[in-house]
């Protein structure tokens, strides 16, 4: 998919259209995304800091969204499970970088070559625009060979 296009499909995504949510940067490659949020008054919380939700939302598909790209249709991506820490309240805007370089895509095809599973885990930091840490999340993908039809 062109670049411009996923940009796009995931700016109309209501969950992302609803929060502000908005990648900002995305290499043609798709080694690298950045993903951004303001804080406004429909994605804060009770205490006027970011709804972790929203938080949560802002790094939730990415990497399983870049594989399936940098993988191609002979391969089978799916998130497994996840896991985010708060370590600070989210003021103003946040951003998340991810970044898959291509070592570690070599890697990934090298682990399931054979058509075995592979399981790597994936981390993220939210950061205020202040550098300062905001959350973490750590994303653990299944990621399999396709069989080949008989």
């Amino acid at each position: 998919m062109k670049p411009w296009l996923f940009k796009w499909l995931i700016h109309l995504y209501p969950p992302y259209l609803g929060t502000g949510i908005r990648i900002t940067r995305l290499a043609g490659d798709y080694s690298h995304l950045r993903v951004e949020m303001p804080l406004r008054f429909y994605n804060r919380n009770y205490v006027g800091t970011h709804f972790g939700g929203s938080l949560y939302a802002m790094v939730d598909p990415f990497y399983m969204l870049m594989l399936i790209q940098l993988l191609g249709r002979d391969y089978v991506v799916w998130d497994r499970s996840a896991r985010i820490d708060f370590v600070a309240p989210g003021r103003g805007r946040v951003a998340a970088d991810f970044h898959l370089p291509p070592e570690t895509v070599a890697e990934i095809r090298a682990r399931t070559a054979d058509g075995e599973k592979y399981l790597p885990t994936f981390t993220v930091d939210v950061r205020d625009g202040e550098g300062g840490l905001v959350a973490r999340a750590a994303k653990e993908l299944y990621i399999r060979r396709r069989r080949p039809p008989h």
